[in-house]
This record gives structure tokens, sequence and C-alpha cells, in this order.
């Protein structure tokens, strides 16, 4: 049994993450933002922890993740507000790198998306410009540290049941790249487990090969 912090709680992914971990037999700590959300997020077997990791220091966010042994991104802005996507997407979450570093909490896991690059070419008058820009330099971010990072890129997400069926670095990612949250969030609970996973940006959509075969290459 592994503790196992998620930031961003309350996301879809997320509470697909916790119920699946929470089932495996782990220790979940789910932090939130807003304290109505804790009802929902209890209800997948995690703990919630209310932390507003957009106003927390990188000593406030060690002190929450001391004591974990993995800690997963699943946190987001929302868009909708360049500033603030910014502070959340790009600073709040380079803030959790730092303080997971700080608590000793070695393994990180970013839910980031396809595409996700200093080259995405979005457009700067494009409203996804903003978000575009934080996750990319959060990745990279997240890159650069001593962490056994895995950053997770999945395609256009949608709420479709879990297949399990992944396709690991597609083609054509301009093409029908949706990809279940449920899926995403099991793809989240099998990195956790496979120590290859270290140190590899994983882009992938809902697909046709199972999920640990396509991560391993069995």
């Amino acid at each position: 049994m592994s503790r196992i912090a998620i930031i961003g709680g309350h996301g879809k992914v997320a509470l697909h993450l916790s119920r699946i971990l929470s089932g495996e037999g782990h220790d979940v700590t789910s932090f939130v933002r807003n304290p109505d959300h804790v009802a929902d997020v209890t209800e997948t077997g995690a703990a919630a922890e209310v932390l507003d990791v957009e106003s927390s220091t990188t000593a406030e966010l060690a002190q929450a993740l001391t004591g974990h042994d993995a800690v997963v991104w699943s946190a987001g802005a929302g868009g909708g507000n360049p500033e603030r996507t910014y502070a959340v997407d790009r600073d709040a979450a380079i803030r959790s790198m730092d303080a997971a570093a700080e608590a000793g909490v070695n393994r990180y896991v970013m839910v980031s998306y396809l595409g996700a690059a200093k080259d995405h070419g979005v457009p700067e008058d494009h409203g996804f410009f903003a978000y575009a820009e934080a996750k990319a330099a959060a990745d990279d971010y997240l890159r650069s540290t001593s962490l056994d990072w895995t950053v997770l890129g999945p395609g256009a997400l949608t709420d479709v049941p879990p297949t399990g069926l992944i396709e690991v670095d597609p083609a054509n990612p301009d093409d029908g790249t949706q990809t279940s949250r449920a899926n995403v969030a099991l793809v989240a609970a099998a990195v956790l487990e496979l120590p290859d996973t270290v140190h590899r940006t994983i882009r992938f959509k809902d697909g046709a090969v199972d999920v640990v075969d396509a991560l391993t290459g069995g």
C-alpha cells in the first residue's frame, strides 16, 4: 500500500483515479479548493483535505505532501481567465514540484494533454493560448527536476465509460484523439505501479491495447 496525494481532487479524472487507487488499497489524500466538494471525494474512498494550491506557498504545499509516496497533479484553472490559468496551471504546479522535492516525495505524475509543448502552435489571440503556454512551462520545469516524473498527454477528454484500452503515441494526434477521462485515470494508476514509466512523456488516446501492455510494450 502506498500513500498517494492527488492535487485537484474534485476534477473528473481525479475522482476516477481516487476511486481506483482506494479500491486497490492505497491510502489516498485528495486536495480540493472548495469545502463543498469534500463529500464527493470521500465517496470515492479517499480522504479529502481543503487546500487552495493557487494561494499556498511552497512550504505550505510541502507540509501537506509530507508523508506521501507519490503525488498526482490533476488540477487546473478551467480556462477562461488567462491570469488565473497561469497562476494555477503554471505557477502553482511548479510550486507543487518544488514542494514535493522539499517533502521527499520523489514520484510525481503530471496530467497534461496531447500536444503540450513550447511549440504548441496555438495563436496568441486564441482562448487556449494561456493554457497551452502554462502547461508547456510546467511540463518542461518538471522534466528539469530530480523528481521521478511522468507526464501524461491524453487526447481530447470525454466522459465515455472506461475501456482500459489505449493507443500510445498516436500516429495522427490531430485526428480523432478522443480519450475517456476514466481511461486517463487508469493510465495514471498504472504508471504509479510501473517504474519503467519514470522520466517518460506518455502521449495517448483511446485505442485497442490494454493499458499496461501499451505502457510496457507487452
